[in-house]
């Protein structure tokens, strides 16, 4: 039987370890710095260890599910946990060289690093998002984890190639949450946010605009931070290949401001399926700041 281990028992690792259990999975170890993931943990029937390498070093798939600023960190830590050479699958949306460290971070202890890139928001459809795979031990990954009916696709053998689509996608997703959060929040200033809407119809077609616009603003308002540091990451991505960040920087901005002001709105804003009742809630907490100011 295969046992598990999540490393991040945020909103992806929570997930991840719902689905394997309800797989069949019999052993899920997890291990995250902060208390209330690791209750959260606990809820979801996993067993809890001190360290990242302790709760590896009884894991045939290591899940590494963290924020991406603390990824190679991550990865560090598991060394002393690795002698059983098991796979690690590294989910966190970061630049392809900084895939690339971890996987060398991962090799040095012992473990087959998988790079994988989740090219879909994971709640939808949980461990079968879509993800595409990178590197020479990704077709052994892919071959243990058959019985759980994973989305796979092994992209490349190289890693970092997998991780450079997710990133590159990544300018247009995460920029498409900034721009309509600047964009309702003005056209609401001035009483044309259904124009506006009407006119973003018949120029880039989309079934109900009313709707994306809701869900968009809502994801960066709930999951900002995390968000914006995959900006960063996204901003070193561009970089690299010789192109100036100009877009994705600010992007990782707007992405903190929408999670500063997420924090100060309650659950039910966040929560709400209606556009009118997001725009409400955002604009009073943006002044609340702007006075606070």
């Amino acid at each position: 039987m295969t046992s598990f281990a999540i490393i991040g028992f945020g909103e992806v690792g929570g997930i991840f370890a719902r689905d394997l259990r309800a797989g069949g999975a019999s052993a899920i170890n997890a291990f995250d710095v902060a208390d209330a993931a690791r209750e959260r943990a606990r809820a979801f029937g996993a067993t809890v260890h001190a360290s990242a390498a302790e709760a590896a070093a009884g894991a045939d798939v290591v899940f590494v599910c963290v924020t991406a600023g603390s990824a190679l960190a991550a990865a560090e830590s598991l060394a002393g946990g690795l002698s059983r050479a098991p796979f690690v699958v590294d989910v966190n949306s970061v630049s392809p060289s900084t895939k690339q460290a971890n996987g060398r971070a991962v090799a040095t202890h012992g473990g087959r690093y998988v790079e994988a890139a989740v090219m879909a928001s994971v709640p939808p459809k949980g461990l079968r998002s879509p993800i595409l795979l990178g590197g020479p031990d990704a077709q052994g990954f892919m071959d243990l984890m058959a019985p759980y009916g994973m989305d796979l696709k092994i992209y490349s053998p190289e890693i970092g190639r997998a991780s450079a689509v997710k990133m590159c996608r990544s300018v247009m997703v995460k920029g498409l949450e900034a721009l309509t959060t600047e964009c309702m929040l003005a056209a609401r200033h001035y009483g044309v946010e259904e124009d506006v809407l009407r006119s973003l119809s018949d120029t880039l077609p989309h079934e109900n605009w009313r709707n994306l616009a809701r869900y968009v603003m809502s994801r960066a308002l709930i999951h900002g931070k995390r968000r914006a540091e995959e900006m960063r990451e996204v901003a070193r991505t561009v970089e690299e290949a010789g192109v100036a960040p100009l877009l994705s920087a600010p992007i990782a901005e707007r992405q903190d401001w929408a999670a500063a002001r997420g924090r100060e709105m309650g659950p039910e804003q966040l929560a709400t399926t209606d556009l009118d009742a997001l725009l409400d809630g955002l604009t009073a907490a943006m002044h609340h700041k702007q006075a606070a100011e």
